[in-house]
């Protein structure tokens, strides 16, 4: 199923709460100038049905689902901004509030899942923001990247663990209760936009990059890594491990297709490649509670809800 959005799609986000449940973030012309919108669907029978939408000055480029309240959510702005909304508040009270700590674009939100109070944020000036949602100012900014973070991801099993990917070609690994990262691994030779951790074994990371491949390090030896996956045709914008299988990843890029890959078959690792996206394909999650189910939104304006096992459908 798919729904048209009125601006260009940024991010995708499946709420851990409700099945079917997605949050997409868009900016009016491709986030260059412009409005946002965060938009809030729903699967039915019907297809994909707007639940609710929430304005914006600027365009937004990430979305994070709370982890404790089914009905918060929150948004990346382009003007530096972390935009809190309340689907059950009425609309004059939105938004919720607003976090305006970071100089530039706010590019990444991540929910932390034990300590449910708790996200980060990753921005174009070159920070990493710790927040919590009770309080007016950020906890901790982490500030050692040397360009634009597009990534900063919580570790699964650890609630101080997270990870940072950065246009300075690195991956950084924090503890939150440090400043200073406890690894940096030089992953690619050109920009990393995008990082996630397995879901299973939480010393696998998988990194993406505008040198169109994608690698996935151990964490144990970062020296090299483990393998390198080849097939997109311009840059990874975004990769994600499965939470229901350990050795499956999902990949979108800038070449307007999405990935399936298993990293168990090395020699045989691409499974699906699915090119419904008519401009880049920026997007991607995996719902949690309904597994093998995909969402992914583009440039073209359209976000798409299907089963890996299928082709998106109309």
């Amino acid at each position: 199923m798919r729904f048209k959005t009125d601006f260009n799609g940024y991010a995708v986000k499946f709420s851990p709460f409700e099945d079917g449940r997605i949050a997409v973030a868009t900016s009016q012309n491709f986030g260059i100038i412009g409005n946002g919108r965060q938009y809030v669907l729903q699967a039915t029978q019907q297809g994909l049905q707007q639940v609710a939408a929430f304005d914006t000055k600027d365009g937004l480029y990430d979305c994070a689902w709370s982890e404790e309240n089914e009905n918060i959510l929150a948004s990346a702005s382009g003007d530096g901004s972390i935009k809190i909304w309340d689907l059950s508040a009425p609309p004059h009270a939105n938004p919720l509030r607003s976090f305006e700590e970071h100089t530039r674009e706010v590019y990444s939100l991540n929910w932390n899942m034990s300590k449910r109070n708790l996200f980060l944020s990753g921005s174009w000036d070159d920070t990493i923001k710790l927040w919590d949602i009770n309080r007016p100012e950020s906890q901790a900014t982490f500030a050692e990247h040397t360009y634009c973070v597009y990534a900063a991801n919580w570790n699964p099993a650890n609630a101080e663990i997270f990870l940072s990917a950065s246009g300075d070609n690195s991956v950084k690994v924090w503890d939150a209760r440090k400043p200073l990262p406890t690894m940096s691994i030089p992953a690619h030779q050109y920009e990393i936009l995008t990082a996630d951790w397995c879901k299973y074994n939480d010393c696998l990371i998988a990194t993406g990059s505008v040198d169109k491949s994608i690698k996935v390090w151990d964490l144990r030896r970062p020296g090299q890594e483990l393998l390198s996956l080849f097939g997109h045709g311009y840059a990874v914008r975004k990769v994600i491990w499965s939470p229901h299988a350990e050795t499956i990843l999902a990949s979108c890029s800038y070449d307007m297709t999405v990935r399936l890959w298993d990293i168990s078959l090395p020699e045989d690792s691409l499974l699906r490649t699915w090119d419904h996206h008519s401009e880049f394909a920026v997007g991607l999650d995996f719902s949690t509670l309904a597994e093998g189910m995909l969402a992914s939104t583009g440039w073209d304006e359209w976000t798409f809800l299907w089963n890996q096992k299928a082709e998106p459908g109309v």
